[in-house]
């Protein structure tokens, strides 16, 4: 008879192998229309202003200066404790804003690109995180060209993919900053959009994109 830690471990396995299912049964890049003809005029100035700032396809980042440049960008970086991470279908209260671990609900929200008003639930997009994806999110009211900024970042390649392991979506957790990006117990958060604030934020993707405790393709 296999041993409480082995049917544990099974258990484990078992879940991995079923959230690998759903994941790849869905699609991939569900890339929704963030806003009317207007944003995607923005959107091509936006393309112009980022490319100025450099792409970034490079594959890795130096995390240990994360919190002094943040703050010279007059952005904040934080390392948090793990609130745990067990399944649950309830709503859950985190104790991060934006929530960056925690129980979360069994369904993990797919990569993409959400329009307001269609973001996932917190307890989805936390179960996300937990896969190593990084969000980008923005405050309600959020200006449409800041919006376009933010959506361009986010679309950078990274692996040799443009959107890899990205969601973008308006925040809806009422987090105090104008911008946020998340990752397993990491946080950037940001009030304005700059050069410096940007390129921090770029430097926070590459640093813990497909670094949370599972990592699901």
């Amino acid at each position: 008879m296999a041993s409480r830690q082995e049917e544990k471990e099974r258990r484990r396995l078992e879940r991995l192998q079923a959230e690998q299912a759903a994941q790849r049964s869905a699609s991939r890049k569900r890339v929704l229309t963030i806003g009317g003809g207007a944003v995607l005029v923005i959107a091509v100035i936006g393309v112009i202003a980022v490319l100025a700032l450099a792409g970034g396809d490079d594959k890795s980042a130096n995390a240990s200066n994360l919190a002094a440049d943040a703050k010279a960008a007059g952005c904040t970086f934080n390392s948090f404790k793990s609130e745990g991470r067990n399944h649950t279908t309830g709503k859950v209260k985190y104790k991060t804003n934006p929530p960056t671990s925690g129980d979360h609900n069994p369904t993990p929200a797919q990569d993409g690109l959400y329009a307001p008003g269609n973001e996932p639930a917190p307890e989805n997009f936390v179960h996300s995180l937990e896969h190593g994806r990084i969000e980008f999110e923005y405050k309600p009211g959020t200006s449409k060209a800041d919006v376009a900024k933010l959506r361009n970042l986010a679309e950078e390649k990274l692996n040799g993919t443009p959107g890899y392991h990205v969601l973008m979506f308006q925040n809806n957790t009422k987090m105090p900053s104008q911008f946020a990006l998340a990752a397993w117990t990491k946080s950037l958060t940001c009030n304005t959009l700059d050069a410096k604030s940007i390129a921090v934020m770029r430097q926070f993707r590459k640093a813990y994109t497909d670094k949370g405790p599972e990592l699901i393709p």
